[in-house]
């Protein structure tokens, strides 16, 4: 009887340990396929291409994937009607989803849009249970921007109300079905408001037309979706002890060489990277001083220990730059400190991936039961046709992650005169 009762026992945990985890507890695993479900801001292939670009080269654990399913005029509702073929063939493991700006009609919100929107939602979520889809994450919709909506403030007002209310919308709706919310919302409003301060109206964050971000409303978005994600920041840590002239580093990283302060390090773990004129939509670098990415996301620390003087200059890459040294004893962020780092962006393959993947979406795939209901007797071909197409970004996915090489770059310490 003790026998047979440690097997039941034994069965119920291997049970519970291969269910589906969903809840806030649940985050990235390795191995995990990531679909990004969206309307036209997500096939923008902006924050999208930025999800993609941090898992691959950041790392929160091996071996992760993307894929955008993003749809100029989608809603929730829509996106459920089509999801089974045009998305969940793909077999993703953990999807986030992003509409609502479509949702709202671009007018105050009424308890039917309300209804319809949430509903869309619900069955999003319970296709994608039932697919198996272990870490659902559910999206808000963004901001629409402050001056250039309709080029009306009184307009963008209106229509942000409705998008806070979809907001709470879905954060309700992912607590009632165990999934993860990603305030989407709110770190877009607050860097909009931030950022105009500082660089004034002409600065939009929700996009020229006042809808589809440019940059750098794109990477606040994308920053929502990775802390979601359960992604934790740490990309690494490199502490150097002057004195005893010696450098270690963390998982992901390798020291080569360390001798009189200069140390030489491959990684195979990046740190995200940040460029372009701080004042400039089309630039990442000047929104992200309003935006927590490097705090949250985006952590390269390097301790120096056994510094002479009060000061110390650090240069890494192309930049030199002088630091306390009672704070390099404590701990610097080198990503935050050095935008212009030694890290090569893999974006370029990226893009090629998720521009191949809008028109096997939109196009390829999605007419294909339209061909079979026309075409039956070619049921095999249309199905070798849709397992090639999967194949096809399957191999692209695999491309993007292999431009990811480790790279060795020379971090170099030295007294400040």
């Amino acid at each position: 009887m003790k026998r047979c009762t440690m097997a039941v026992m034994g069965l119920m945990l291997a049970l519970l340990l291969a269910a589906p985890v969903f809840g806030a507890e649940a985050k990235l695993q390795a191995g995990d396929h990531v679909a990004v479900i969206g309307d036209s801001i997500t096939e923008q292939k902006l924050y999208s291409l930025y999800i993609e670009d941090y898992l691959l080269m950041c790392k929160p654990a091996a071996d992760l994937q993307v894929t955008q399913f993003g749809w100029g005029g989608e809603s929730a509702p829509g996106f459920a009607g089509r999801m089974a073929n045009d998305c969940l063939v793909f077999k993703p493991s953990a999807a986030t989803t992003c509409f609502g700006m479509n949702d709202g009609g671009y007018s105050p919100m009424d308890p039917g849009k309300a209804n319809r929107y949430r509903d869309g939602q619900k069955s999003i979520v319970a296709q994608l249970k039932k697919a198996g889809v272990r870490l659902i994450v559910v999206g808000s919709p963004g901001v629409v921007d402050a001056d250039t909506f309709h080029n009306n403030p009184e307009a963008a007002t209106m229509y942000n109300k409705t998008l806070a209310e979809e907001r709470d919308i879905a954060k309700a709706l992912a607590a009632d079905e165990g999934c993860v919310f990603a305030n989407v919302f709110d770190p877009m409003m607050e860097a909009m408001t931030k950022a105009k301060a500082k660089y004034g109206k002409q600065y939009h964050v929700a996009g020229g037309d006042g809808v589809h971000p440019d940059r750098n409303g794109q990477i606040v978005m994308a920053y929502a979706f990775l802390k979601a994600l359960g992604c934790d920041g740490n990309i690494g840590k490199f502490t150097v002890d002057l004195a005893a002239d010696k450098a270690e580093a963390t998982e992901g990283h390798k020291v080569l060489e360390c001798k009189d302060g200069t140390v030489e390090i491959e990684s195979a773990r990046y740190p995200f990277c940040f460029y372009g004129d701080p004042k400039a939509t089309s630039a990442t670098a000047g929104i992200i001083e309003f935006c927590p990415f490097n705090e949250d996301l985006n952590r390269l620390v390097l301790v120096v220990k056994g510094a002479k003087g009060d000061k110390v200059k650090v240069t890494w890459g192309k930049e030199t730059k002088e630091f306390p040294a009672a704070a390099l004893e404590k701990g610097i962020n080198l990503a935050a400190a050095f935008l212009d780092n030694p890290f090569r962006k893999v974006e370029e393959a990226i893009g090629r991936q998720q521009g191949m993947e809008t028109p096997i979406v939109k196009s390829l795939l999605h007419n294909l039961p339209e061909y079979m209901k026309f075409c039956p007797e070619e049921k095999e071909t249309f199905e070798r046709v849709a397992q090639t197409l999967g194949k096809k970004d399957k191999d692209a996915r695999a491309a993007s992650a292999a431009a990811v090489v480790p790279v060795k770059h020379t971090i170099k310490i030295e007294a400040a005169k």
